[in-house]
């Protein structure tokens, strides 16, 4: 009779799962490895936002982390993992117009990361593994890691820069003003402090949905692709968050009076 999955390595299941892709392996690495979600989340806890919410899109990176780790290129999956959850975190206060800045030492890296990269593919004909690039640049594996992961975000435009000159229909625009209307029943809800209040109540995956769309203004489409699914399932929830709100906020003002 084979070990249990809670008997095996880390190394071995995920050895196991990119040969064989197995959905109950991967769902077993992500509940293993939940308490990084946690140990990054607390770092933010200050920030202002609800701790659900944290944990909600630190779980995101965690998948991103398990679905694209590679064990073959040496580096364990926690060094690989924290940073990507960080960074999930961090793309996730700039699409909610939240001032978390990323430290320019680690602006600076990701720039020398790209470029040692760049070098190294040239000499050798293939991409350098973290442990490489950590060595050539005298810093350790997680800090080329999280330079990576900055990099990935910023190479996205932001949400409030116009389009080149060379863009068509839509030179000028900015990404958010190119996303679509925003849906105009959160504005009729009330105030600001109001319903920062009321967010609070509703379910942290909702409440994600909703600060993703109306304050980080992202279409429904990217929202989806950002929490891996449907647009559908996006709609729902948003629907489904918008109508918790009105009844919250219409008994919260009748508390009040």
């Amino acid at each position: 009779m084979g070990r249990s999955l809670a008997d095996r390595s880390t190394q071995e299941l995920f050895e196991e799962l990119r040969a064989s892709g197995e959905e109950e392996i991967r769902v077993h690495l992500i509940e293993r490895h939940e308490g990084l979600v946690r140990h990054v989340s607390n770092d933010y806890r200050e920030s202002g936002a609800a701790y659900e919410d944290l944990i909600g899109v630190g779980h995101i990176g965690l998948v991103n982390a398990v679905d694209r780790y590679d064990p073959e290129r040496g580096t364990k999956f926690a060094t690989f993992a924290v940073p990507t959850i960080r960074g999930e975190l961090r793309r996730y206060f700039r699409d909610s117009m939240w001032g978390v800045r990323v430290p320019r030492r680690v602006q600076e890296l990701s720039l020398q990361v790209r470029d040692a990269a760049d070098e190294f593919t040239r000499q050798h004909g293939r991409s350098p593994t973290y442990a490489e690039l950590a060595g050539k640049l005298g810093v350790s594996e997680e800090a080329v890691i999280e330079a990576i992961e900055v990099g990935n975000q910023y190479e996205l435009a932001s949400i409030d820069d116009g389009g080149s000159e060379g863009d068509d229909a839509d030179s000028g625009l900015s990404v958010a003003d190119r996303a679509g209307a925003v849906d105009e029943n959160l504005e009729s809800l009330g105030d600001r402090d109001q319903m920062q209040w009321a967010l609070a109540q509703l379910p942290a995956r909702q409440r994600v949905i909703v600060k993703l769309r109306y304050f980080g203004e992202m279409s429904q489409q990217q929202v989806a692709e950002r929490l891996g699914i449907s647009q559908m399932h996006v709609s729902r929830l948003q629907r489904r968050a918008l109508e918790q709100l009105k009844r919250i906020m219409a008994f919260g003002q009748d508390d009040g009076q």
